[in-house]
């Protein structure tokens, strides 16, 4: 049976997320600021979240609508068949956002809609009191310019949790958007990817997992997996498929060097929570040291904004001495994530590429060299 799907993502990753799932075989039918539509059947919902690296969440879509009135909030949701995934016990908690809608009331819109299904179900359950003891099923709504998208999430807690970062430092960086980093600086085998400010490892893990194919929610568990229209066979059948895909003979090195020792030891942890700690190689050293030690390499880092860590006086002399140093990077291509929309001035050289992302809500800038380095 087909199933209308939405993956959710941070802004400026939708291009991403739909290519992965083009390349799972899923066919798109609406793309949108921060979410992707698409049709699959229901071995998806397995293959989706245990696969998918640039997505936050994955939701079945139930319907969609629009809606001025709470009248017409109640009426039309009460005309989807939520019968076809809520059982009589179940729990149906509502939670969702409004944007330039005539609707704007979080709250109310919560207590209508979830009223609106208890309706619905209380007439097909003959009851009027549900226990809500069964099988969780959060409902999540979205409205945009007073259209009402209904849908159920499948993955619960949010997908860049991959579950390997069980401690960071301070400021980490979310593991779907170091994906994005890895991804858009192409790393290869045969180039050395360097992440000179590792922090808790995050961007070295996330792009060795995708060198090694290592599927981001392999050890991790979704909400869907109670849902007991996806039988559990499914769920074990897409993990073996994404274990088979492991490629355990990569050449690929990933340096993942820090000032800090803390943050040494802490990446080690994760690159072994993740089962990716043959491929990573952590150490202390300072940015402003590094060498190309005769390689060809690629580096990728998220060095101090002045946000959380330091001053922005502090990040900005920084950013002098990364453009100072990286000079003599030889032709290394050199990537770099901050909020500051002066980096490349700060750093001396105008960038190839600009990429606007964003790291949680906080807007950020992909700064991409990846010409000759001595230009």
């Amino acid at each position: 049976m087909s199933i209308e799907y939405v993956a959710t993502c941070l802004f400026g990753l939708e291009g991403l997320l739909g290519e992965e799932i083009d390349k799972l075989g899923y066919k798109r039918t609406e793309t949108m600021d921060g979410r992707i539509s698409f049709i699959g059947d229901e071995y998806a919902v397995s293959v989706l979240n245990i696969n998918l690296r640039f997505a936050e969440r994955v939701y079945i879509k139930i319907g969609e609508f629009e809606a001025l009135t709470f009248d017409e909030l109640f009426e039309e949701t009460k005309k989807l068949p939520w019968e076809e995934w809520i059982g009589k016990q179940d729990s149906f908690p509502v939670r969702g956002h409004s944007i330039k809608s005539a609707l704007f009331s979080i709250p109310d819109c919560q207590r209508i809609i979830k009223k609106s299904i208890a309706s619905r179900l209380g007439k097909i359950y003959d009851t009027g009191w549900f226990e809500e003891t069964g099988v969780k099923y959060q409902i999540d709504f979205f409205l945009f310019k007073n259209r009402c998208t209904l849908m159920i999430d499948t993955s619960g807690t949010p997908l860049h949790k991959r579950g390997y970062r069980i401690k960071s430092n301070d400021a980490p960086i979310r593991e779907t958007l170091a994906a994005a980093l890895a991804k858009l600086a192409r790393p290869r085998e045969d180039v050395l990817f360097w992440d000179p400010f590792c922090g808790s490892g995050t961007i070295a893990i996330e792009a060795t997992m995708m060198m090694l194919d290592y599927a981001p929610g392999l050890k991790r568990r979704f909400c869907a997996e109670d849902f007991p229209r996806f039988p559990k066979e499914q769920w074990e059948r897409a993990r073996e498929e994404a274990r088979s895909r492991i490629k355990i003979d990569s050449s690929f090195l990933a340096y993942a060097s820090d000032i800090d020792e803390e943050c040494v030891k802490l990446t080690m942890e994760n690159a072994q929570n993740a089962g990716v700690s043959k491929n990573i190689k952590a150490f202390k050293m300072d940015a402003l040291e590094i060498t190309t030690q005769g390689k060809r390499g690629t580096v990728v880092c998220n060095p101090p904004y002045g946000e959380r860590l330091s001053s922005i006086k502090e990040a900005e002399k920084l950013y002098k001495k990364m453009g100072e140093h990286f000079k003599t990077l030889d032709k290394w291509q050199i990537y770099v994530i901050t909020s500051h929309e002066e980096f490349g001035k700060l750093y001396g050289r105008k960038p190839d590429k600009v990429r606007k992302l964003y790291n949680g809500m906080l807007p950020c800038y992909y700064y991409q060299f990846f010409k000759n380095n001595k230009a």
